[in-house]
C-alpha cells in the first residue's frame, strides 16, 4: 500500500517510497519456524500428560503459549514492518509508523543541512543502514534500516538542490 496521494501538495511528487529493510523480518521468521517445530513436538509428546475433566488441559496450554509467541514475536514485528513508510518527495521527507496509532514526521527539504549515513558490518552484507538528516532547526531525523542507504543519501542531496533552485525561481 503506497503513500496516499491526497496527503501531498498539489504539485508535489513522490521520488522514493521505502519500507524498512527486509532484515527486520529475519528474527520473526526464525521465531515462527521454532514455534511451529517446538509447539508441534510439545503438543504431540507432552500434551496428553495433563488431562482433566474437559479433555487435555496440557494441549490447550501448549496451544495458548504458541499463539502468544506467534502474536507477540511474529505478527507484531511483521505488522510494524508493514506499517512503516519512508517517503521522499520533491518537497519533503516523510516518515510514518505505527500499528494502531500512527506517528509521523515531515521535514521540508529546505530545512536540510546535512545528510549522513552509518552502515554496520552486517548492514554492508545486506545493504542497509541508518540515515541521519540534520535540519536547520537543530532537530534531526534518524531513519533506521534504510535499504540502499548511500543511494538514498545522494538522492536527498539531489532533491535538496532541485528544491533550492525551484524556490529561487519563485
Amino acid at each position: 500500500m503506497g503513500y496516499p496521494r491526497r496527503l501531498l501538495s498539489d504539485d508535489e511528487t513522490i521520488v522514493l517510497e521505502l519500507k524498512p529493510h527486509w532484515r527486520a523480518l529475519i528474527v520473526p521468521v526464525i521465531v515462527l519456524l521454532a514455534a511451529v517445530f517446538v509447539g508441534t513436538w510439545t503438543f504431540s509428546t507432552w500434551g496428553s500428560w495433563f488431562s482433566g475433566p474437559v479433555g487435555s488441559i496440557g494441549r490447550w496450554a501448549i496451544l495458548a503459549v504458541a499463539v502468544i509467541v506467534v502474536v507477540g514475536f511474529v505478527l507484531r514485528p511483521f505488522a510494524q514492518w508493514l506499517s512503516t513508510q519512508y517517503v521522499f518527495t520533491d518537497r519533503r521527507i516523510i516518515t510514518r509508523f505505527g500499528i494502531l496509532s500512527k506517528h509521523g514526521r515531515d521535514m521540508p527539504l529546505s530545512k536540510v543541512n546535512n545528510v549522513s549515513f552509518e552502515v554496520s558490518m552486517f548492514g554492508r552484507l545486506l545493504n542497509y543502514g541508518r540515515l541521519e538528516i540534520d535540519s536547520a532547526s537543530g532537530e534531526g531525523l534518524r531513519i533506521s534500516d534504510v535499504p540502499d542507504v548511500e543511494v538514498v543519501q545522494r538522492e536527498i542531496y539531489r532533491l535538496h538542490e532541485e528544491d533550492d533552485e525551484r524556490r529561487r525561481q519563485m
